[in-house]
């Protein structure tokens, strides 16, 4: 398992795989996104009686919504004002956070496991940051917290102290990202917009919430528009591996991504989220496409290589037109970035539907 994430990983690097237990994700290219976060941020800066988000007033006012009640992974809460001193563990609920315009009431990050977004980095370096990677559960309790969001399962590691039950007893509320508990039924879009709406609900910032979605939907559903009348094109993830080849399966938000960006994964009825194919398979399905997860360690340029120098993949239409497409790990985990991850890939895979 690697360390501070739920998926498992493998590498065909030694020296990446010796260092696995301690690296991040690697950096994103969101360009796209700042304009439209900065415009979200914009509004979200103010309250609906123009007081700043955190302030008393603003807390007085959104505690009128409350109690609300939330379900999140098993564990049932019940909040009767909105939290004001968060702390988030993994870089992608602290990035919805403040999208959301919640940089006042976050006590602390920790473990940045990418370039963040354009837009929220100012907000970003203004918050402590606890750790390089998960803090301990004393060091979150240095804060005083009193809710903490956590983005994969292992910000909440029993055996390292951080159980959700720890927290409790310690009166602290806990949210796991919900992309953690999705079982087999999937992951979709539609997370991403519950994810953002239930946030926003805990924090009482409703209307920002809904603003968010409407907007990183409006890109979507510009995205899929503009390729609706391409034909599909047949797509391989590599995430990583050598003997065998580590991808996306059916169940996680890349399948969904690809779908929507106008691609077929090749390996949609593999029935989770990731999980390891034979070489022999990659070369019956025929990709025309090959999109290359990119975070810390192996770098793109090593995968390609890889890649282009096996034998046995030679006569893959994506080897022998060298079509890749690089889509940042990132970009695929429940939050902020899925939608604009949506565009890039479509521009990828029908570059002539946006000539």
């Amino acid at each position: 398992m690697h360390d501070g994430h739920s998926r498992p990983h493998f590498s065909f690097f030694p020296s990446h795989a010796a260092s696995a237990a301690s690296r991040g994700r690697g950096p994103a290219r969101l360009a796209a996104a700042v304009t439209a976060l900065s415009a979200i941020l914009l509004t979200a800066g103010c309250g609906s009686s123009g007081t700043a988000a955190g302030s008393p007033e603003a807390s007085a006012s959104t505690a009128k919504g409350f109690p609300v009640t939330i379900d999140n992974c098993g564990v049932r809460t019940t909040y009767t004002k909105p939290p004001s001193r968060a702390v988030t563990i993994h870089q992608h609920p602290a990035e919805l956070m403040l999208a959301l315009g919640l940089k006042d009431r976050m006590a602390g990050t920790s473990y940045p496991d990418s370039a963040v977004l354009p837009a929220l980095r100012e907000d970003f370096a203004s918050i402590p940051q606890l750790s390089k990677q998960a803090p301990s559960f004393e060091k979150v309790l240095d804060t005083d917290p009193d809710f903490v969001y956590g983005g994969y399962a292992s910000a909440f590691a029993e055996k390292e102290g951080r159980s959700r039950k720890a927290f409790e007893d310690a009166g602290i509320d806990t949210y796991l990202n919900r992309e953690n508990c999705a079982g087999k039924k999937g992951v979709t879009m539609q997370d991403t917009y519950t994810e953002i709406r239930t946030i926003g609900k805990i924090f009482g910032v409703s209307d920002r919430a809904s603003a968010l979605v409407s907007e990183l939907r409006t890109r979507v559903d510009k995205a899929s528009e503009t390729v609706k009348d391409a034909r599909d094109v047949s797509v391989f993830v590599y995430d990583s591996g050598d003997k065998s080849a580590f991808t996306a399966g059916g169940k996680g938000l890349g399948n969904e991504l690809i779908r929507l960006a106008g691609g077929k994964n090749v390996f949609s009825d593999l029935d989770d989220v990731f999980g390891d194919v034979s070489w022999e398979q990659v070369v019956d399905r025929r990709p025309d496409v090959i999109a290359i997860y990119d975070y810390a360690g192996t770098g793109v340029a090593q995968k390609k290589k890889f890649l282009l120098s096996q034998p046995a993949l030679a006569d893959v239409p994506a080897i022998k037109n060298k079509r890749f497409v690089v889509l940042p790990l990132t970009d695929t985990l429940v939050g902020v970035r899925s939608a604009d991850a949506v565009g890039d890939l479509a521009r990828g895979l029908h570059p002539d539907s946006f000539k």
